[in-house]
């Protein structure tokens, strides 16, 4: 068996994994790489094989870091089952579809600016339609389920606890284990239930996106959502919240929903702006299969934290674009989660220079995205091309990161005591950080693999 590495390889999008055993060749994630414009454009339309080749390809979870070249893959000749578990395909219906929407959009775009400057047009990556033809490959099954990949080989999903319908990917080869965690979450998130535990394995590929650090504890991230609402409203401005559809927006409205059941908040209009974060939250209402007890019990006495009185889903682009007007302090929540596309660009063009408002970093930006340079506090951001000073306040909230921090990598790393470990999906600072503390505890077969990086593991 040989695993070639062509994503997630220190960065944290883009994932992208090959598997190739006998005659079969496995496509484990499909995922958009975010970054420089010019570069994630030619990594994301150039597929380092040929997708007519492939015969499976296995998705951990419906984030589009994991997922979102999926139809640029069936654009170029891939027409086999592309398999995840029953939720993440239902929540895929939704996400891939509204991606290759925001392509077309971002496009048209800017393409009126090019236009403008007799600059040669660009192209979606793909559109609405290719996104489409996508999504009838997609396979639903369910957590535990063992597929046979042929009579040597086969998977089963394990709950990974990172987002709804997230899984870890286990391969069972004669005997021996291979895991990939996909994007490992946290114990004790609102929501969903905790990562599983898997048991031993002989080869680990795992996430590493916070291998350098740990996270606060979760049950603060309400104190400190409350101060920073409070805060916002006290200057009468805006509280612009850049966040990934499908998790963290309904994480947020969750801790949102108990602040204010407990009055320790006043009701303030809150606006969901992505069409996508209201159709995801049906299909979370359609897979109590993913609950933990909390939120389970919540819903069993007829409290929906996904619907209140002073929530807005916001659908249509005229009503996205009135709240650049609104007149009261308002909570705007808006994707794309790293500020490289969509609403949220809009939202903080016109909110970003002024500082009465906030911005508020819910999760880890990769390089060289918007939303990393804001997290990093720069002075000047350029959105759609032009320049913009950042007046608005900036914080930082990563309690609320789906991810595993260094305790809980290290404590799944010690769970499955694997013989060798491959870091991914990290930038190098976290990898390197995390192959010192894994040294450190006796795992010294540890391999960063590099972009394009082949070893044969059996």
């Amino acid at each position: 068996m040989k695993i070639t590495f062509f994503g997630a390889t220190r960065t944290v999008t883009g994932s992208m994994f090959l598997i190739e055993h006998n005659s079969k060749k496995i496509l484990v994630e499909c995922g958009l790489h975010q970054g420089r414009r010019s570069e994630s454009e030619e990594i994301n339309k150039n597929f380092p094989f040929d997708p007519k080749s492939i015969d499976m390809v296995i998705i951990s979870h419906a984030h589009i870091d994991h997922s979102g070249n999926l139809p640029n893959l069936v654009k170029q000749g891939y027409n086999r089952d592309i398999i995840s578990t029953d939720a993440t395909r239902d929540l895929l219906d939704l996400m891939l579809r509204d991606s290759g929407h925001i392509h077309e959009k971002d496009i048209e775009y800017l393409n009126k600016k090019l236009k403008k400057k007799n600059e040669p047009l660009k192209e979606p990556l793909y559109t609405v339609r290719d996104a489409e033809h996508a999504i009838e490959h997609i396979k639903g099954i369910s957590y535990y389920k063992t597929i046979n990949i042929d009579n040597d080989l086969k998977f089963s999903f394990i709950e990974a606890g990172h987002i709804l319908g997230s899984a870890q990917i286990l391969f069972e080869l004669k005997g021996k284990k291979i895991l990939f965690t996909g994007d490992l979450g946290r114990e004790h998130m609102p929501v969903i239930r905790n990562p599983d535990r898997v048991g031993d394995v002989e080869i680990l590929i795992t996430e590493t996106t916070y291998g350098d650090r740990s996270h606060k504890n979760i049950q603060m991230s309400q104190d400190e959502l409350k101060r920073i609402i409070e805060e916002t409203r006290g200057k009468k401005g805006n509280l612009v919240v850049p966040s990934f559809s499908v998790g963290r927006t309904q994480e947020l409205l969750f801790d949102i929903f108990n602040l204010q059941k407990d009055d320790r908040i006043p009701k303030i209009g809150i606006y969901v702006d992505s069409p996508l974060s209201s159709n995801a939250t049906d299909v979370f209402k359609n897979h109590p299969e993913c609950y933990d007890k909390e939120m389970m019990e919540l819903f069993n006495n007829n409290q929906n934290p996904f619907e209140f009185e002073n929530l807005h889903y916001i659908t249509e682009v005229e009503d996205s674009k009135m709240l650049n007007m609104l007149k009261k302090p308002s909570i705007i929540i808006s994707s794309s989660g790293m500020c490289e596309a969509g609403r949220i660009l809009h939202h903080l063009k016109h909110n970003i220079t002024d500082k009465k408002n906030t911005i508020l970093i819910t999760g880890f930006m990769a390089e060289n995205t918007l939303g990393r340079r804001i997290a990093d506090h720069e002075k000047r951001v350029r959105i759609f091309s032009e320049e913009f000073q950042v007046r608005a306040d900036v914080y930082i909230m990563n309690e609320y990161s789906a991810h595993a921090d260094k305790n809980d990598l290290m404590r799944h790393v010690k769970e499955t005591t694997p013989e060798k470990i491959f870091l991914v999906h990290g930038e190098s600072s976290q990898m390197d950080a995390f192959t010192n503390s894994l040294k450190m505890n006796g795992y010294n077969n540890v391999e960063i693999p590099s972009r394009g990086s082949s070893y044969e593991i059996f």
